[in-house]
């Protein structure tokens, strides 16, 4: 099949996409795959048309929509997208007969283009759904429903529903997802939304196999020799609840069975500096951004990884996060909203513990539920349900089930 693969970001020469190991996925399954992303007016990236490991890669140059920017310029930037994305395609892959066409969300920007080139091509379509947007900006009251406000969340939820209704199948990130779609939008079909988890590309070596060697990162960063390592990798934001996240490291402060490093960049960066430096804890780290491989390295020699979700949120979500720390054969504690199921299916499966993101006494209790258990067994629990689960060869079989000749 040719696959044209939509999407706001992609791999650059810093940053590997999230999506870069599916797609290659594809490739190797017989497929060629296409690729149309965006390049922002601030990216150091270059524009136009290029292969790589035998993808065909077109970068399409927009105006600023993330990063410090005002709202007018990022207003702007936003509403031509569609517009830049189906002018570049027509241009450049005007000789191609896609057969699929799949999109990760954020994509409500480009239905017209989904449109468009699905009518020409006669392509069947796949939404990968990974954020449920406009909602999930209404819960961080970043939007609103209601008033002269309301309008832009009313544009881009007709927006969204049109983007449902295009799609010929939608793959959400687990369960609880699925049921949220179905509720929220009873004019979409059950039977075309189905579970298509997040996947990575497997390690090459079997992690539960290989022993832990912690010596180097502890000599490095002064870490106790019997404290068992905590790591938070990812985004330092709003979404993550970052206020509770620091309530928890002050409640830990005193802790010396755990140590704590914090990893990322973001907007609530700042207050977790400013709290290390106030209250002089020495159990916890801050790190700033890493390279993936550097960050890599640290993962691997942590023994718990942590996923922090706000609150408030009232649409199930599932970072990616936690198969980073699954692929480490690590076991989790998750503090998310009442509505997240990953929680639960960590528990259920035995390579987690869960509490709520407003609870710092069930983060607490978690925490010394963990360094009492076996973790490595916990561990190995994460990584075998990874294998069965969350590989892109399981998430292709998922998507191209539906579309075998």
């Amino acid at each position: 099949m040719n696959i044209l693969f939509l999407s706001l970001s992609f791999s650059t020469s810093k940053h590997k996409s999230f999506y870069e190991d599916l797609l290659c996925e594809f490739q190797k399954r017989g497929n060629k795959v296409y690729v149309a992303c965006a390049n922002e007016r601030s990216s150091e990236e270059q524009d136009g048309l290029y292969e790589k490991d035998g993808m065909t890669i077109l970068r399409i140059r927009i105006g600023n929509i993330t990063g410090n920017i005002g709202i007018i310029e990022k207003g702007i930037s936003t509403m031509t997208i569609d517009s830049l994305f189906l002018k570049a395609i027509r241009k450049v892959y005007y000789d191609v007969k896609f057969d699929l066409i799949i999109y990760p969300t954020p994509p409500i920007t480009l239905v017209n283009t989904i449109t468009k080139i699905k009518k020409r091509t006669g392509a069947k379509t796949y939404l990968l759904l990974k954020d449920i947007f406009p909602q999930n900006a209404v819960d961080l009251a970043l939007m609103q429903k209601n008033g002269i406000k309301g309008l832009i969340y009313k544009y881009f939820r007709r927006k969204e529903k049109k983007l449902y209704a295009i799609s010929d199948h939608i793959g959400c990130m687990s369960p609880a997802n699925v049921e949220y779609v179905l509720k929220h939008n009873p004019e979409v079909k059950r039977d075309i939304v189905e579970v298509c988890p997040n996947c990575i590309a497997l390690p090459e070596v079997n992690p539960v196999t290989q022993k832990k060697e912690v010596s180097d990162l502890r000599i490095k960063y002064n870490i106790p020799k019997d404290a068992k390592i905590f790591i938070y990798g990812g985004n330092l934001g709003k979404p993550q609840g970052i206020k509770f996240l620091v309530d928890c490291l002050d409640k830990e402060k005193d802790n010396k069975k755990v140590f704590f490093i914090i990893i990322g960049s973001g907007t609530e960066f700042g207050r977790i500096e400013n709290f290390i430096k106030k209250s002089q804890t020495r159990n916890t780290l801050l790190l700033k951004y890493l390279p993936k491989e550097e960050y890599k390295l640290i993962v691997n020699q942590c023994q718990v990884g942590m996923i922090f979700l706000d609150y408030r949120f009232q649409i199930p979500n599932f970072p990616s996060r936690l198969l980073s720390y699954m692929a480490a054969a690590m076991p989790v504690i998750i503090a998310t909203d009442p509505n997240t199921d990953m929680g639960t299916i960590a528990e259920e499966n035995g390579f987690g513990y869960k509490c709520l993101s407003n609870d710092v006494e069930g983060f607490s209790q978690a925490v010394d539920k963990i360094i009492n258990s076996n973790i490595e067994e916990m561990g190995k629990n994460a990584w075998e349900y990874l294998v069965k689960n969350y590989t892109v060869s399981t998430a292709y079989n998922i998507i191209t089930r539906h579309f075998s000749k």
